[in-house]
């Protein structure tokens, strides 16, 4: 009787999911990176947005607890002017991601890191200003590759090839949980999180998110070129201690000669955007 309702519980919850799956798709336009890889998706946008939303509310909330939110508003009005620039050119990619409700902050932190979940929720660490010293155009590079990663999906396609190579049972218990009391939606929260953050991006994906951030930032009207000393500066730091930012997949020659490469390709898209000011 046990192992009978050990199969009907695993087929109920294949069910559940499987009345929920997208397939494969690509998310977003070529753009004149020409990026155009199908991608799987057995999660929809909703629900892993909802997830992303209750987890970055909860990080909001750990950080202002701790007094490290948005602590100095002159660095807070920089990061928030450059990501609307770029957000505004989120349609050259998906038009839909222009209703997204968009979050920009900033955290005290250490770190050397960035980073935009599903949905449109940015966060960017004072580490990451600080250490590098960053120009405008430089913090640009970094939040256009984060806002990508957001366009493109990356983090609900990792999500459901975890699902996929896993049995799922976990992602299940996080995207279609109770939450019926606070308690759960707290514990939701930290599932959001620990999927969006444990789950690395792969080689593929981040060559993606340079390549549409890159586009994303000559439209915006910033200098494609300072992708180049971003993340020279990223591989600089990195050899003293590896930045948190490239915990899974370090800067080296070939992603910055694939950018390069890509700059003629950009730079017509930087004067235009300079020349229409």
């Amino acid at each position: 009787m046990k192992k009978l309702s050990i199969q009907f519980t695993s087929v109920l919850l294949v069910g559940l999911v499987s009345s929920q799956l997208v397939g494969c798709a690509t998310t977003t336009n070529k753009g004149a990176v020409g990026i155009d890889r199908s991608q799987f998706m057995m999660l929809s946008s909703k629900q892993v947005e909802s997830l992303s939303s209750a987890s970055y509310s909860q990080t909001l909330k750990t950080a202002s607890d701790k007094k490290t939110l948005n602590t100095d508003p002159a660095v807070l009005a920089r990061v928030r002017a450059i990501s609307d620039r770029l957000i505004a050119q989120v349609p050259v990619y998906r038009a839909d991601a222009a209703s997204w409700k968009w979050e920009v902050n900033v955290e005290k932190n250490d770190q050397v890191n960035a980073y935009c979940m599903p949905g449109g929720k940015i966060m960017v660490f004072t580490g990451l200003i600080d250490k590098l010293n960053l120009t405008d155009d430089e913090l640009a590079a970094v939040i256009g590759h984060e806002i990508a990663h957001a366009l493109r999906e990356h983090g609900r396609e990792r999500m459901s090839l975890a699902y996929a190579q896993q049995g799922g049972l976990a992602l299940i218990a996080a995207v279609i949980g109770s939450k019926k009391n606070a308690a759960t939606s707290l514990d939701l929260a930290g599932k959001g999180t620990q999927l969006f953050f444990s789950l690395p991006n792969s080689r593929t994906q981040e060559t993606e998110a340079d390549r549409m951030g890159l586009e994303l930032v000559a439209h915006a009207g910033y200098n494609p070129n300072a992708a180049i000393s971003l993340w020279t500066k990223m591989g600089q730091n990195g050899s003293k201690k590896p930045a948190e930012f490239f915990s899974s997949h370090p800067a080296d020659k070939t992603r910055i000669d694939d950018l390069s490469k890509l700059i003629p390709t950009v730079m017509p898209l930087y004067e235009q955007a300079k020349a229409g000011k």
